[in-house]
């Protein structure tokens, strides 16, 4: 079975070492974005799929911008018998899908057809789901509405983060994926075609979806807080600066006349049964509820725990977030 890896992201590596150590496969090329310039020294820094893939002896190694018909002659060359998709961020175009014997299948981090489109993990925590999961699915011309070959599901704690549910995702569909490949190639699985009436479409995310409303809900700001990690975080404005909060808890029962925005200490009960347990929470006051800071970072700082924040700022409480 001769394999035309498309990936770029973390996301994608559990898939694409399975397929390399994968009986009676071989990953012939990758197909991956270009290197990118990071840090202050502005370095060019391969994709982790470009990373891996070196490290396994791979030579075939494309990274176009756009799939071009060159990029499509030069794999048509090498007599693929199938692609895997995995976070690539390409268009594929229609010619390059027609020189696959056994077509193109795609890893999608979501259970198909809820959450088509990008941002599918990030978009679930968002929308409240109690689970998740990852799709098999054969790629056709339509985003994510081709036919699916298999899913897999877990559960989305209440801890988890787009980074930590994605990691879940990422291994569990790679296992699905092997799983399935084999018998893929050898007939044995009949497509399901998806249900047209329960589709939903997510959008990408862009650095401005940080930023908070603090007039939203507390249930709604302490979801955002958490799809939005790692990237592109949730954020406001502190004393004209940007203050980033990377994990809060919502307090969805207080009320407070104070502005939205407005930071306060709450003295809460942890034991509805004694008085000896009482705790200090700062929070912020939101259009509903209060949302409970735990970790947060504020503009060239480090990211530290709101207690530590507090002994080096002590006119945090009772101020305001912009």
């Amino acid at each position: 079975m001769r394999i035309v890896f498309f990936g770029s992201p973390i996301f994608a590596l559990p898939s694409l070492s399975r397929c390399i150590n994968l009986d009676n496969a071989e990953v012939i090329a990758i197909v991956t974005q270009p290197d990118r310039r990071q840090g202050r020294k502005s370095q060019l820094i391969p994709t982790p799929v470009k990373s891996m893939a070196i490290n396994y002896g791979i030579t075939n190694i494309f990274q176009p911008h756009k799939i071009t018909n060159d990029i499509i002659e030069k794999i048509s060359q090498l007599k693929p018998d199938v692609g895997i998709v995995a976070a690539s961020g390409h268009i594929l175009p229609e010619q390059l899908l027609a020189i696959f014997p056994n077509g193109v299948l795609n890893l999608h981090g979501s259970l198909l057809p809820k959450h088509r489109g990008a941002s599918a993990v990030a978009n679930a925590i968002i929308a409240g789901d109690s689970e998740s999961g990852a799709t098999i699915m054969k790629i056709v011309k339509e985003v994510d509405a081709g036919p699916i070959l298999g899913q897999v599901r877990t559960p989305i704690l209440i801890t988890d983060t787009t980074s930590s549910l994605s990691e879940r995702i990422s291994n569990i569909g790679a296992d699905l994926l092997i799983k399935i490949l084999p018998q893929w190639i050898n007939g044995e699985i009949k497509p399901e075609k998806q249900n047209v009436q329960l589709a939903t479409h997510t959008k990408k995310l862009k650095k401005a979806d940080g930023k908070i409303n603090w007039y939203n809900s507390s249930n709604n700001i302490a979801l955002t807080v958490r799809a939005f990690n790692p990237w592109p975080l949730a954020n406001t404005m502190y004393k004209q600066k940007l203050f980033v909060i990377h994990q809060a808890w919502s307090i969805p029962d207080f009320y407070s006349e104070e502005k939205p925005g407005t930071i306060i200490e709450i003295i809460e009960n942890e034991n509805q049964n004694s008085s000896t347990f009482l705790r200090k929470t700062i929070a912020v006051v939101c259009g509903e509820g209060a949302l409970g800071l735990t970790e947060i970072q504020r503009s060239g700082k480090k990211v530290q725990s709101i207690k530590d924040y507090l002994n080096g700022d002590r006119s945090f409480i009772g101020s305001n977030f912009d």
